[in-house]
Order: structure tokens, then sequence, then C-alpha cells
């Protein structure tokens, strides 16, 4: 883990945040963050998620340790060993022994994805399965506004994709109260379950190169609160859309009833929050590669279903036109299980938009300052604009469990 010789990592701005402190804790390199939005008049220094996100690595972590300015500025973590979160539940709170119980603020604007994806990549490399229960006010499992994807693309486009690197047994993403953003923007009191029970030494080596053609489309339309006929009324638009190029297209239908959280003006009363569509979209080609697309209804409303199921077809079709094998949001876990795997070359075939996006640019810098090797880019064969990057493994691995 880290050693006090090494000097931290001093990086600056809020952006790729969440990414830095997963790499850093693989690395076990301290790093020093500043000017974490030093101009901002009203709210400088770090967000209530990042905060949330803080307290939730110190729980999966052993021996983390943190120092926070008075400000928010400025933040020195200096990563522990990834132990999954101890033996045992919360006193008095009905949580099994094993299992983390994460509470996220009511002001959080950030979809509980902003907390999965970044907690996925830590637990291959865990000394126990991770076990994390997501509950509170502030649980958003619908896409948000500020770019977040939902729970639904998570478990059909992101853990998937695990397969890739023999990482494949024993996980499992369970939504158990589904919820949308709520008045402006903030929370939705939904409920999610994340377990994550395969452990490995180093993950495979990846070779993904050839993108294939899309063979079938899978979806799930909700609705949380609402007339369950917003469902219809999204996929019959979406498929109208979908199915004169991809014959096997199937939305599943999921309508609930919105959750209850306290009211803040009244202690005794519970107010519904987090009311609301949205549909999620999952295209697979014969070479297993996923694109996702993700559109719900904004917190003012004020927009009609045919318009989300419309718009989420299309999101979908432009995510896979970017090319490649991997999509946008699916690019940062790819290359950080690549980086961290064993001591050779992998490759992957990704779209030029992809890797010419900001924070994939930002990604490659951060690496290359925790010690990894620069990519290798090179124009893929054909004419289709995309580009191959080779990654050089590091070999960091699981230093808390010794399995094949």
């Amino acid at each position: 883990m880290a050693t006090t010789s090494q000097p931290p990592i001093r990086l600056t701005g809020h952006k790729n945040f969440v990414h830095r402190l997963v790499f850093s804790t693989l690395t076990g390199r301290t790093i020093h963050i500043s000017q974490i939005r030093p101009s901002s008049p009203t709210n400088p220094g770090l967000a209530p998620h990042e905060i949330s996100f803080l307290r939730l690595l110190e729980t999966v972590t052993n021996g983390s340790q943190m120092e926070i300015s008075y400000t928010g500025t400025i933040l020195v973590y200096k990563p522990g060993l990834i132990t999954g979160g101890g033996s045992g539940g919360i006193i008095g709170s009905g949580t099994p022994s094993g299992v983390v119980r994460h509470e996220i603020p009511a002001g959080c604007t950030r979809g509980v994805s902003y907390f999965l994806i970044p907690l996925c990549l830590l637990a291959p490399f865990s000394k126990a399965p991770i076990k994390v229960i997501f509950t509170g006010p502030g649980v958003i499992t619908s896409s948000t506004p500020t770019g977040d994807m939902s729970v639904d693309s998570v478990r059909t486009a992101i853990l998937p994709l695990f397969n890739q690197f023999g990482i494949f047994n024993n996980i499992e993403l369970r939504i158990l109260r589904r919820s949308n953003p709520g008045p402006n923007g903030r929370g939705g009191g939904g409920e999610v379950q994340l377990v994550f029970g395969h452990q490995v030494r180093l993950p495979k080596t990846l070779h993904l190169m050839n993108a294939g053609r899309i063979k079938r489309v899978r979806g799930v339309a909700y609705s949380i609160g609402v007339s369950a006929s917003n469902n219809a009324r999204m996929i019959d638009v979406a498929r109208g859309v979908l199915n004169p190029l991809v014959p096997d297209t199937y939305i599943f239908s999921d309508q609930s009833s919105a959750p209850l959280v306290p009211d803040r003006n009244n202690p005794t009363a519970k107010k519904k929050i987090g009311l609301g569509f949205g549909l999620s979209l999952v295209a697979e080609s014969s070479t297993g590669c996923l694109f996702s697309a993700d559109v719900a209804s904004p917190p003012s409303g004020g927009q009609p279903p045919e318009d989300i199921g419309k718009a989420c077809a299309y999101q979908l079709l432009e995510t896979i036109s970017k090319g490649g094998c991997v999509a946008p949001a699916a690019f940062s876990t790819m290359i950080g299980l690549m980086t961290m795997g064993s001591e050779d070359v992998g490759r992957i075939q990704v779209g030029r938009d992809i890797i010419g996006d900001e924070s994939s640019i930002q990604l490659a810098r951060d690496l290359v300052k925790f010690g990894a090797p620069g990519w290798g880019l090179r124009d893929a064969d054909g004419n289709n604009g995309d580009v191959i990057i080779s990654v050089v493994g590091r070999g960091i691995g699981n230093v808390g469990r010794k399995v094949a």
C-alpha cells in the first residue's frame, strides 16, 4: 500500500473526482486535490454527493485517512486496504451481517449510478465480497439531468462487461424501490442493493477489436407514482423507431408507487417524492458489445412520454453511431480494469469521438500520474474512423486476497 517515501500525487479541480479516488485506492498512492470549486460564491469546495462518496469509500476500506480543509477546497486522501465493509451489520438497523447500509442525503443531485460505477470498479479487488444497500432521501435510481445513467443501464450495460475480464460470479444489482429526481432535481427516496461477490487476483487481459453488428435491443420503461399508461406510450414510440432497424426488440414495463420520505416541515408526516417516468435501452452486438441510452422525465414536468421514448431511441442510435466496441458511459470502467490487469498489452477499439472527449483525455492524464504507461493509439482497419487503444497493465491486482 502507500509508503511514506512516496510524495502525494497533486491534482487540481473537481472533475473525475471519483475515479481519482478509485485509482488512488487501487494503487495505494496518496493524493492531494486542490482548487475544488474555489470560485463558487455560494457553494465552494466539495459537493454533498462527493462527501457522501468519501464516506462510502471510508466504509468499504480499512485504514483510509482523509483531511479536508476548512473551506472544503483541498482534500488529502491516504488510501487503505479494500476490505468490503467489515463483518458486522449496523446494530438495530435490521441490516444483515456483512452488509453496508449507506445513506445518501436529501440534497444530492446525482443518480445512484454515480456511486455504483466506481464501487463496482473497486469490488473485484476487495478482500471480501462487497454488499451495499443505498438508501435515504437522496437516492435517485433513474437517469438525471446531470448526466448520470439509470440503475437499469448499470445492471444491463455495465456489469455484464466484467465478463470480459473473467469476473462473472455472484454479481447482482437489485432495485428495491424506484425513484426519479424530486423537486429541483434533488433526491428521490429510492433504494438499491449491490452484491459483488467475485474477487480476483488479476483481471484477464482484454482484446476487443470487433464491434460486430447489433442483434438485439432490450429495455425497461418505468413509471413511479404515475399512470402505467406512460410506459405503453414510451414503448410504442421507441419500438416505432427501432423495429425497422432491429426486429428483436423487447422493452419491459415496470410500474411502482412513489417512495415516501419524512417531511421536513412536519416530522410526524411523510410526503411522496421522486414521481415521474423514464426509459432505459441497451443494444447488444453479435460480439457482446453493449451500448446504452437513458432518458427520464424532467423534474419540472411538462414533457409527454412520447417525447421521452423518441429521445431515448434516437440517443441509442447516436451512441451506436459513435462506433467502437465500448459506449462512452463504460469507457472509464473498461480502461480502469485493463490498466489494473496483468502486465501485458490489452487492446480495445473505440470511436474517435469517445477518445477525443474531454473526460477521456483527463482520464489518460490522471492514469499517467498514477504510474500507468501511456496509451498506444493507431487507426483501426477499415474506413470507419475508429481508434485502437493499446493499454499496458500495471499488475496491481488484489493485494488483500490471493485468489486465482
